[in-house]
């Protein structure tokens, strides 16, 4: 299938799908006095993974295949341990602090398929931009100025954040180097919030995390991450990448860290520490060297022509 490159109306829906994506971690972290965040990602991948039963069966297909299964249980934990450092993060970083380290994985990312698979070896371009992410963690983990008054809980929090991010990529890498890269892609959502439903909702009962003061806030985003995120931005997420060039998509993904800092100052009136930003930025620019490579060679080639 012949896939266009990204247009205006591409451009839209990826600006929309970053604010809501940066938004999750700012609304998740607003309510954590009536829900642990853990619960609440819990409820999501529950109501996810029936929605996404649902719509299979319809469809006539099957939820569980035996060429599949395992590698499908193994990107469900995963998944599920992707979510749970997140909700864990949660409780001691800030959420524009968690929305920085967790889309580090990009970078993890082509490391591991760099190191698994020969044609995904980095180009120079891709290790410059490694090694700004790196520096640039390095400044935004270690120098924040918010670090020297609450040091232990804001150091735990960042660093369940890049556990998260290695989550997230080693599922990617599971997916690409296994059988699930044949898989239907519903079947590999279902897979994941299936098994990261029960590994969450284990947790949030072996933690004894289960307290809720059902609040208007708390109902109204629990709806926002079950209907908007979990079901609107994931499908239209899979509606781009069937029609436009995934490299190009990808690249407009890393708004949402910047998004992140943003409304977490905006709307949880976090601290936005200038050693921070910097880290941030150094991250941010890393990543689009690392995803955005390919795009940026073929402009010198033409400047150079």
């Amino acid at each position: 299938m012949h896939r266009k490159t990204v247009d205006g109306l591409a451009i839209g829906l990826l600006l929309a799908l970053c604010t809501i994506w940066a938004l999750q971690q700012v609304l998740v972290k607003a309510v954590a006095g009536d829900m642990a965040p853990v619960m609440q990602l819990a409820i999501r991948s529950g109501f996810s993974a029936f929605i996404i039963a649902l719509v299979l069966l319809f469809q006539g297909k099957a939820l569980f295949t035996a060429s599949t299964w395992k590698p499908g249980l193994l990107a469900g934990l995963l998944f599920g341990l992707e979510f749970f450092f997140i909700a864990e993060g949660l409780r001691f970083t800030t959420a524009s602090h968690m929305v920085v380290f967790l889309y580090t994985t990009p970078i993890f990312t082509a490391l591991f398929l760099s190191w698994m698979l020969p044609n995904e070896r980095l180009s120079i371009l891709q290790w410059l931009g490694v090694t700004l992410a790196f520096f640039g963690l390095v400044i935004a983990f270690m120098f924040g100025d918010d670090a020297a008054d609450n040091a232990p809980d804001i150091l735990w929090g960042d660093f369940l954040g890049i556990l998260a991010a290695l989550s997230w990529a080693l599922t990617t890498v599971v997916i690409r180097v296994s059988r699930l890269s044949q898989a239907p892609s519903q079947q590999i959502l279902f897979y994941q919030v299936f098994v990261g439903f029960v590994l969450l909702a284990a947790m949030t009962l072996v933690a004894d995390q289960t307290q809720v003061q059902w609040t208007t806030p708390l109902l109204l985003n629990l709806v926002f991450q079950i209907v908007v995120v979990g079901l609107i931005s994931f499908s239209t997420w899979l509606w781009l990448l069937r029609r436009y060039v995934a490299s190009q998509l990808s690249v407009f993904t890393f708004l949402t860290p910047v998004l992140g800092v943003f409304l977490g100052a905006l709307l949880l009136d976090e601290p936005m520490q200038s050693s921070f930003i910097v880290g941030a930025v150094l991250v941010v620019f890393g990543m689009l060297l690392v995803h955005g490579h390919q795009a940026l060679q073929s402009r010198l080639w033409r400047s150079k022509g």
